[in-house]
């Protein structure tokens, strides 16, 4: 696969934007790119994603965030204010051990999102 102009524009885009949804990623390209469509940013994400460039999570109910292969983290979705936090993988590393050995189950955590009610929502309270 050749890095065509269009698909390094993306991958400049999530790094730059950290966390990003499509949209969000295909505004950023806009800029520098006016006849760069949605359906193209889509494709790129999908090959960047396959060639391990970049990475997709699931933060909630909306479309998936993209971020760069390096940008390694569990994230915490508040459902109220819809805070996102961000916490090293390996507090998970005893969880992925029990699931390993208990299911033989093998947890990727760089893919997961924690959802719950952060301190300054629950404090309010």
């Amino acid at each position: 696969m050749r890095m065509t102009p269009q698909r390094q524009l993306v991958l400049d885009a999530v790094r730059e934007l950290g966390h990003a949804t499509p949209e969000e990623i295909c505004k950023k390209v806009q800029g520098t790119a006016p006849t760069v469509n949605i359906t193209t940013v889509y494709r790129a994400l999908d090959l960047l994603e396959q060639l391990g460039l970049v990475r997709h999570t699931h933060l909630g109910h909306g479309a998936p965030t993209y971020s760069a292969e390096e940008h390694e983290h569990v994230h915490l979705a508040c459902h109220r204010c819809g805070r996102i936090d961000e916490v090293a993988i390996e507090l998970l590393d005893d969880l992925g051990k029990l699931l390993l050995a208990e299911r033989g189950f093998e947890l990727d955590p760089t893919h997961l999102a924690l959802s719950g009610t952060c301190r300054t929502c629950r404090e309010a309270d």
